[in-house]
């Protein structure tokens, strides 16, 4: 007979597996603890006072030492401070050191402390672990050092005074003419902070090395001159020659400027601009301009009709002077011209010239002008008139011979005659001046303006200024045969330049063309209008002389340059007088217009100069024949 034995097993549940095994593994971990802390009680025990095994300072074994017993051995040891190569370079330059030349030396003494303390300090658990892992691993400790960056800082202040450059800029001088040039130079400075900093960082590598110093360099604003130096050369290597376009060869038509006299013109000028500087090389033009105003003064001249003299016969005009065209010297286009032609190195430079043809060429015919006839005419005398006073009539009346009038222009006779001196053909003659009648340059040019007066007065011409004279004067009141005609007294006109003018006005829709004539051995001046005649018919009047007042008694003077009982007189009497002059200008049968010309004539005295050491019986013998 079988039996079955059923045997039963006890059921253990999931959680009591767990529990089992978290007291498995706290049992373990326990026992990991006890061994860590029992090895780390037995290092510290044996190495009490020395370093733990496995440390290097600075790859130097200090294992087992004491701090002492380390701080000799890594001094013996480490030996980069005297003994390593530090290169400082600057280019091709190089200076080199010991390290400890430059402030870096080792602290042998913290070095030694700092091994002695690893796994010694910190939390609990840096000291529970870390004396068995430097054992079990190792440990590599860089040494402490020591950096005193002052004798960096010296030693680098004394290389940048080998190092530094300063900037230099170009230069441009002129020294008798020659041209002197001196390059620019680019500035270096020693960049003390960065070339601190690399010298630091190769240091601390502990090795020999090469240190790149840190250089900035500064360029020149201006580093060449050559190209401004090559323009001055050429400017001075000949003489300017200023020219006039088209020079007449009959007249000054060049002006010559020697280098000495250029570089005085020139201008060397610094010029900045925003991304640059240069020098700029041009002319001082106010200078130049003083020279080119003198040229205008020179050349500058108005434009001047043909002048012509009206052919009685063909009734054609004949050109006796060609017309005249006005020029002027341009002088901003000049300068501007030259500066930019002279800094080319061309030395033979025109001039810029404004020209302005007058409005009568010599191809104006007398219809055009509407001149057909002789419209009024003039002739005065001068009887007893010196050859000085002759010359001064023809070298006046020779001025306005040939010369026309516009329609509605007003002449003055001023400006036509011009600047009267000896050098324009006067001569000395007298001249009232003040309260005398004296010699002085161009006596007799009021016989030419009181003929020209008479002219106009009788041609009907409306008399825009006319002046009288203080006193009256013979040679104006002259007739054909020599005597004296008191009806001419007050149709009288001075001319004294610039201040006392006579004008007339051409009020007629007609050229006017005058022509002048003196006759020399008859003592004649001859005024002639010639234009078209509109039918103007003058009439006039005199009031003849009024408040006659005789002439002061003569003054009698002594001169020095005369001889003994020499007497000459040098003015003459005449009466005081007013005098109105009325005149009519009829045309077409009616007034066309009315003037008047007051004149108040002053009395005038006699005078007589003697020389010196005159017989007083002479001297009063010659004034009783003049009573």
């Amino acid at each position: 007979m079988v039996k079955r034995i059923s045997t039963l097993s006890p059921t253990v549940s999931w959680g009591e597996y767990f529990f089992q095994g978290v007291i498995a593994l706290v049992g373990g971990i326990g026992l990991f603890f006890a061994l860590v802390l029992l090895s780390n009680l037995l290092l510290v025990s044996v190495y009490s006072g020395r370093i733990f095994p496995n440390v290097r300072v600075g790859g130097i074994d200090v294992s087992g030492m004491t701090i002492e017993q380390a701080r000799q051995a890594l001094e013996q040891n480490l030996l980069y401070p005297q003994t390593g190569k530090i290169i400082l370079q600057d280019g091709e330059r190089i200076w080199m050191f010991h390290p400890r030349e430059v402030g870096f030396s080792l602290d042998a003494q913290q070095s030694a402390v700092f091994a002695y303390r690893l796994g010694r300090e910190g939390a609990i658990w840096t000291r529970l672990f870390e004396p068995l892992q430097v054992w079990l691993g190792g440990a590599s400790l860089s040494p402490r050092m020591v950096y005193d960056e002052r004798k960096a800082q010296a030693i680098l202040e004394q290389i940048a005074t080998e190092i530094n450059v300063p900037v230099v800029e170009a230069s441009l001088e002129i020294r008798d003419l020659q041209v002197e040039t001196r390059a620019g130079k680019i500035g270096r400075t020693l960049d003390f902070s960065s070339s601190l900093a690399a010298l630091r960082n190769q240091l601390l590598t502990l090795t020999d090395g090469v240190v790149v110093l840190s250089v900035k360099e500064q360029p020149p604003e201006i580093l060449d001159l050559s190209a401004q130096a090559e323009t001055v050369r050429k400017v001075l290597s000949s003489p300017l020659i200023l020219r006039l376009p088209n020079g007449d060869p009959t007249e000054t038509s060049q002006w010559r400027y020697e280098p000495a006299d250029l570089v005085r013109m020139l201008s060397i000028q610094r010029v900045q601009t925003p991304n640059r500087a240069t020098v700029q090389i041009g002319l001082q033009k106010e200078l130049l301009k003083v020279q080119l105003e003198k040229i205008g003064a020179e050349i500058n001249r108005s434009p001047e009709n043909a002048r012509f003299i009206f052919n009685d016969e063909s009734r054609q005009l004949e050109v006796i002077q060609p017309a005249v065209i006005g020029r002027a010297l341009n002088v901003e286009k000049s300068l501007e011209a030259i500066e930019n032609l002279l800094l080319q190195g061309e030395h033979q430079i025109d001039l810029v010239v404004d020209t302005t043809p007058p409005p009568i060429g010599d191809q104006v015919t007398a219809e055009e002008l509407g001149i057909r006839e002789l419209v009024s005419s003039y002739t005065s005398y001068f009887y007893g008139s010196s050859a000085e006073r002759i010359q001064n009539i023809q070298t006046a009346a020779a001025r306005f011979h040939g010369v026309l009038v516009a329609p509605g222009e007003t002449f003055s006779m001023a400006e036509k005659l011009g600047d009267i001196s000896l050098d324009n053909g006067y001569a000395e003659a007298l001249i009232i001046y003040g309260d005398r009648t004296i010699k002085g340059v161009g006596g007799g040019v009021c016989q030419v303006s009181t003929t020209l007066f008479r002219t106009a007065f009788f041609g009907g011409y409306p008399i825009l200024e006319r002046h009288s004279h203080a006193y009256r004067v013979s040679y104006y009141e002259q007739t054909r045969s020599g005597s004296i005609d008191t009806k001419l007294a007050g149709l009288d006109a001075a001319v004294f330049v610039p201040v006392v003018d006579f004008k007339f006005k051409n009020d007629t829709p007609y050229w006017l063309l005058m022509e002048t004539y003196v006759n020399a051995p008859a003592r004649t001046l001859t005024w002639k209008f010639y234009s078209t005649s509109d039918g103007r018919v003058v009439e006039w009047q005199t009031s003849g002389l009024q408040y006659v007042v005789e002439p002061p008694e003569p003054l009698f003077q002594e001169n020095p340059e005369l001889a003994p009982n020499e007497i000459r007189q040098v003015d003459w009497a005449a009466e005081g007088a007013d005098v109105t002059i009325f005149r009519t200008v009829y045309k077409d049968g009616a007034i066309y217009f009315q003037d008047r010309f007051f004149t108040h004539y002053l009395p005038w005295r006699a005078v007589y100069e003697y020389g010196p050491g005159t017989d007083p019986e002479v001297l009063e013998a010659f004034i009783k024949s003049l009573q």
